[in-house]
């Protein structure tokens, strides 16, 4: 292990263990991390972790260690975190994953970000693939249960994408190819007709599909760029979720 993986993991990451791992479809698993700090957290709806995936692997960049996943869930009382982790990139992630288990320790760091939860609007529309779902599950958890929020989650497989960590499932759920920008587009035109008051979209997911929806948006519904939250987690001509 070099010396700075070695400061990495005694100064500035926490450590965790895996005390559960779910397989929660074909293409995405759950970990919970436990330590006896996260109860501690001050916690905000919407902030991420990095975990330093890569740690004792020599043919790793540092940057390579590094990877970002959203916290699904957190029980202070109980001092744990849950994250979803899909595997659809194939990506140093999603074979880390595939074979880590209960019991192993696991070093990141709490991160606030900016695609956190708002509850200034009055009506929501979220837009996202399975890379995102936790993330806006987390989102619609925190806005408020008297918000109108219409949705589009979607995978190439429909049965990948899964329910949330109570069981429900509060967003629509859809099969569709990779890239399929005109398709949302078409269901945005629809969807957002009825919405009243102060308006907000949360776009999350593939970077090509945030950075076309962020200019329909702004261009083409005329959304003020405040209103537009968007946060690409992954590109499929990029190594990594970032």
């Amino acid at each position: 292990m070099s010396f700075i993986e070695t400061i990495l993991k005694s100064v500035v990451l926490n450590e965790a263990v895996i005390t559960e791992k779910v397989k929660l479809s074909e293409a995405a698993f759950k970990i919970r991390l436990e330590n006896e700090n996260i109860g501690k957290t001050n916690f905000i709806p919407g902030s991420f972790l990095r975990m330093g995936l890569g740690i004792g692997r020599d043919e790793l960049s540092l940057k390579d260690k590094m990877r970002s996943y959203s916290i699904w869930d957190i029980d202070k009382d109980k001092s744990y975190m849950d994250v979803a982790i899909a595997i659809h990139s194939n990506g140093i992630g999603s074979q880390w994953i595939k074979e880590c288990h209960v019991g192993e320790k696991v070093y990141f760091k709490t991160k606030k970000g900016n695609f956190l939860a708002d509850v200034s609007a009055d009506s929501y529309m979220m837009v996202g693939d399975l890379s995102a779902l936790s993330h806006l599950y987390m989102i619609r958890r925190n806005i408020g249960k008297d918000k109108q929020v219409e949705s589009i989650l979607y995978s190439q497989d429909k049965q990948d994408l899964f329910p949330d960590v109570d069981g429900t499932l509060p967003f629509d759920f859809y099969g569709l190819p990779k890239n399929p920008s005109e398709d949302i587009i078409a269901m945005i035109r629809e969807k957002v007709s009825t919405f009243k008051g102060k308006k907000m979209a949360y776009i999350a997911g593939d970077s090509r599909i945030c950075v076309t929806l962020n200019h329909f948006f702004r261009q083409e519904l005329n959304w003020e760029t405040k209103q537009v939250k968007t946060k690409p987690f992954w590109n499929p001509d990029k190594k990594g979720l970032e």
